[in-house]
């Protein structure tokens, strides 16, 4: 069903199950605001499912079911098809890292009697967005004796939070006549953590009641920031939004929602002729580097295990593997705004409530850094959502010469491999609360579920 509004297919049961499912994807996405959470969720959902490590098998058959991590930052989940992993597997590759703020590795001082957190943002934000709003900080520190700490501070009730204080209008003239990119300035997105003075402590006596209490509480001693992994991100669960409670704003949306809508197809899948497979990555947002991005060789290595486990491995089978692999980036796409429709050509553009949206390619200025999808793969595609009356559209980011961006497709287009963006329409994208709609969401799943199982 080509750009149409999806809502129409909905109605009793099968409304019913599109709300449950989406209750299901705010849980996760309010329990998972970071890499290693999202990674940590899933093998419990993966486990829960039947699916096991992949260094708990010897050997590989059909309807096997597997799981492998990579420094608890990535995951891939698959299901042994019957036909070897030579002939290609399909793959659904979303990630799991989303715009935030990071905290420096030697972050804590003291200034004006406020105790405050250095930080360097992290991906594409926009930086007034994340100002005089409630935060939480989520992460790992790592201690010298092996240890790890898990931390996650300001979601539960009980809980404190933390805020990048701003200038009051009053005072603000200079400061507002700057462009927007230049109003708030990375250097300026400390967060404040603390203001009461330890007694009997003359100098930095802010700075001290802080690392008493993560003394007490954690057992974290300042030196330990060095080996540390935390993130600053919005407090606060998902919400539905609308007198009708037709969407969800929430943190992360880009690209957790497909990463869950990815995982979850796969979880509902059964054994098929090809192997299945959900891989969820991270550092999409700053360019999908080091190791444990899809530039990185893990995924690669991975298969090789696989072929190892199934058969007699060679590198021919590999290349082989690789280059018939089929493959949905699983990223989300611009929704167009009804208050900047000028940013948007309406015709190729991804609107929300007409179900999954396809990009042949992204890129920008001429299809730079692109992954431009073949017509033959489209064709296949078109034929795989039409034959299971799943509602799709397809879309390009903005108008010529106005913006534009990349995923992960172009990286395993290398390959040789056939690839295509397909993801959800996200309003608000990067903001520190995004919009999708709840349709777009469930369409997206039952998308995913018909690809892995039909694609040849």
């Amino acid at each position: 069903m080509y750009g149409k509004n999806a809502w129409k297919k909905y109605s009793g049961n099968n409304l019913n199950e599109l709300m449950q499912f989406n209750e299901e994807y705010k849980d996760f996405i309010s329990l998972c605001k970071t890499e290693r959470e999202c990674v940590s969720y899933s093998i419990k959902l993966l486990e829960q499912n039947g699916y096991k490590d992949i260094n708990s098998f010897d050997t590989l058959k059909a309807g096997d079911k597997v799981y492998a991590t990579n420094m608890g930052k990535n995951i891939c989940a698959f299901i042994i098809g019957k036909e070897p992993i030579e002939n290609g597997i399909n793959v659904l590759g979303a990630h799991i890292d989303s715009p935030r703020i990071d905290i420096k590795q030697n972050p804590l001082y003291e200034k004006n009697d406020m105790a405050l957190l250095d930080t360097h943002y992290y991906g594409g934000i926009v930086k007034y967005q994340w100002v005089t709003r409630p935060l939480a900080i989520h992460g790992v520190v790592c201690k010298k004796d092996g240890t790890t700490v898990n931390i996650s501070i300001g979601e539960a009730d009980s809980d404190p939070v933390f805020c990048i204080t701003d200038l009051l209008p009053h005072l603000a003239a200079d400061k507002n006549s700057k462009p927007g990119n230049k109003v708030i300035e990375g250097e300026d997105l400390d967060v404040t953590i603390g203001h009461m003075p330890l007694e009997d402590t003359e100098k930095n006596a802010v700075r001290a009641v802080v690392l008493k209490l993560l003394k007490e509480i954690y057992n974290i001693e300042e030196e330990d920031f060095v080996s540390s992994e935390l993130e600053i991100v919005p407090e606060g669960k998902a919400r539905d939004l609308g007198f009708d409670r037709s969407m969800i704003m929430g943190y992360g949306h880009d690209d957790r929602v497909c990463a869950y809508t990815s995982l979850r197809a796969i979880l509902d899948s059964e054994v098929c002729d090809r192997t299945i497979c959900a891989w969820l990555v991270d550092k999409e947002e700053i360019g999908s580097v080091g190791a444990t991005g899809a530039h990185s060789k893990w995924f690669e290595n991975l298969l090789a295990e696989l072929i190892n486990k199934q058969t007699s491995y060679n590198d021919l089978k590999l290349r082989h593997a690789l280059t018939n692999t089929k493959m949905l980036s699983s990223d989300v796409s611009a929704g167009v705004d009804p208050l900047y429709p000028q940013v948007f050509e309406d015709k190729n553009a991804a609107h929300l409530g007409c179900g999954i949206t396809f990009n042949k390619y992204t890129g920008s200025r001429g299809k730079s850094g692109c992954n431009d999808a073949s017509p033959e793969y489209m064709a296949q595609i078109r034929q795989i959502m039409d034959s299971n009356e799943i509602y799709y559209q397809t879309a390009e980011l903005g108008k010529v010469d106005v913006g534009g961006g990349g995923t992960i497709a172009y990286i395993l287009g290398n390959y040789n491999m056939n690839v295509i963006d397909a993801g959800i329409p996200v309003l608000s994208m990067h903001a520190p609360c995004e919009v999708v709609s709840k349709v777009d969401v469930y369409e997206a799943y039952l998308a995913y579920k018909a690809f892995v199982k039909e694609m040849k």
